[in-house]
């Protein structure tokens, strides 16, 4: 009798990335390729960050380099333990466990915003609103999250992934617990159409920027008033 299909809630997620902490993460990826850009958003003297679904903490480190002060919020454990392992020497990042649609953070704290592969996880209006709550007057909301495209059409991506894929990781190819932790999750992710953020960003954060990049990624970029 096959298993029943997997739903995505905040316990499966929380679940999955559990499993992925305690996974190697040192390959070059598609998002890290996309450090750089989203960076050159963040204003340098921000007071305080937020990195929302912040992993083990790569980013928020990046972050910690331009800001004042950087909180990361992630639905794991696991993974917020990993990242206060990796923090330990920098005295301006703290980290806490909780799901940022309902933890205790105050409306017009952050300077600046940021998320890396997150906003699939929420729900897109109620998402997007949250995160422009939490900004204080012109401060900047920063996201990079998922475009999944169809070949033929991304075969030019494709070439790319290979070329940049094997300049920065060499040899080195994804474990089978790698592959099998990632294709679990995967399983159940959905994402919006780029239409459907766009429409969201009208009606929430007007004058948002909203582009579409070559390796399955978008950036979203909105400053607030």
């Amino acid at each position: 009798m096959p298993a029943p299909a997997r739903h995505q809630t905040a316990e499966t997620i929380r679940d999955d990335f559990d499993r992925i902490a305690l996974l190697p993460d040192d390959r070059w990826n598609h998002n890290r390729h996309y450090h750089p850009l989203l960076l050159r958003e963040v204003p340098a003297g921000s007071a305080e960050a937020l990195d929302v679904g912040c992993g083990a903490g790569e980013f928020t480190r990046l972050l910690a380099a331009r800001c004042t002060r950087v909180t990361g919020i992630d639905l794991s454990p696991n993974m917020v333990a990993e990242a206060r392992r990796r923090s330990a020497a920098l005295d301006n990042v703290e980290y806490a466990v909780g799901d940022v649609m309902t933890a205790p953070l105050a409306t017009g704290r952050f300077d600046c915003i940021a998320g890396i592969a997150v906003l699939h996880h929420l729900p897109l209006e109620a998402g997007l609103t949250r995160l422009r709550d939490l900004l204080r007057p012109g401060g900047v909301l920063v996201l990079l999250d998922l475009s999944p495209g169809r070949l033929p059409a991304d075969l030019g991506a494709l070439a790319v992934s290979i070329v940049l894929g094997t300049w920065h990781n060499g040899p080195r190819r994804s474990s089978p617990e790698e592959r099998e932790a990632w294709a679990a999750h995967g399983s159940t992710d959905r994402y919006p159409s780029l239409a459907e953020v766009r429409a969201t960003c009208e009606r929430v954060l007007p004058g948002a920027r909203v582009r579409k990049h070559l390796l399955w990624r978008y950036s979203l970029v909105w400053r607030g008033v």
